[in-house]
């Protein structure tokens, strides 16, 4: 019995919107069943584990099942920017960027793609792609579409953007958040465990992103707080501090500015006398749009 088409009435995500995407029509994603990337190069600013020397091989999806209104990448995830790829092709994009000198594959922001996603790791696997690969997630996924994965990633590298359903909602439109995204985590855990590092660079293992928001540090405290409560003490958390006014949020003036060096420095203390043991800090500077990427389609229209 063949299996059904997930992208018939689609139901990969938490939307659960049943967008018939095989029809070239589009879900809240904004995408149909059709891959499409906006670029693929070397990546550096990544935290160090994962950057490296060499940099990160990412792979930037267009589409995005949030609606975020301070999002930095809004031309690919909201605006349609990108070009179409076939399995094959990004297979071989994988391949090209391992030969560049990639430290691993890091794929961002691909939820609403998980199936094609998975015969892609799978075929670049058997064509000789050894580096790790790394899903790089906004957080808000179901754990039945992560099971897709599960064997196939190496490193987790989910957002988790907030504690406040409140906070989701309004800047993401994105109910259940926290619930949804911890549960998501959970899975990730599972699949890959503890970290493991050699060389400096991330191999396997879950690193958590949380993104500070200015006004909101209750609301990182309780993020920081249930990763102290629910996870291992060795798992990765990455404090950023590189919000950036940008995209629509002229519209939602408590956020409209940039995050204080006092709030930070909070948020820190709170970390560090929660025990976790590792983790990345930024300086405000990182706040900066020159660490935006250049979404030109490099590394995907070439032939």
């Amino acid at each position: 019995m063949r299996e059904k088409n997930p992208f018939i009435s689609c139901h990969l995500c938490p939307r659960e919107c049943a967008a018939q995407r095989t029809n070239s029509s589009s879900g809240f994603c904004r995408e149909d069943a059709n891959m499409r990337v906006a670029l693929a190069d070397l990546h550096f600013w990544e935290e160090p584990l994962i950057s490296g020397s060499h940099g990160s091989g990412a792979i930037f999806f267009s589409g995005c099942n949030l609606k975020c209104v301070f999002c930095q990448n809004w031309q690919i995830s909201q605006d349609g920017l990108g070009s179409r790829v076939s399995v094959e092709k990004l297979a071989a994009i994988f391949l090209s960027l391992q030969d560049k000198g990639a430290h691993n594959i890091n794929l961002v922001s691909g939820s609403h793609f998980t199936p094609c996603i998975a015969e892609t790791v799978s075929l670049a696997r058997r064509n000789g792609l050894v580096v790790p690969v790394i899903w790089n997630s906004n957080g808000y996924e179901s754990v039945s579409s992560l099971r897709m994965l599960d064997g196939l990633v190496d490193v987790y590298l989910p957002d988790l953007k907030y504690f406040s359903d409140e906070l989701a909602v309004r800047y993401s439109g994105a109910p259940s958040y926290f619930a949804t995204a911890s549960r998501a985590i959970a899975e990730m855990f599972r699949q890959v465990g503890a970290p493991v590092i050699k060389g400096g660079l991330i191999q396997k293992g879950l690193i958590i992103r949380h993104l500070m928001l200015p006004g909101h540090l209750n609301d990182t405290k309780k993020v920081l707080g249930w990763i102290a409560t629910h996870l291992p003490k060795t798992v990765y958390v990455s404090l950023m501090a590189q919000y950036i006014p940008m995209h629509r949020t002229d519209n939602y003036p408590e956020i409209n500015h940039r995050l204080s060096r006092r709030q930070y420095d909070k948020a820190l203390a709170y970390l560090l006398d929660l025990g976790l043991e590792n983790g990345y800090i930024q300086e405000l500077s990182a706040a900066d749009q020159a660490y935006v990427p250049n979404f030109n389609l490099t590394g995907v229209t070439e032939p």
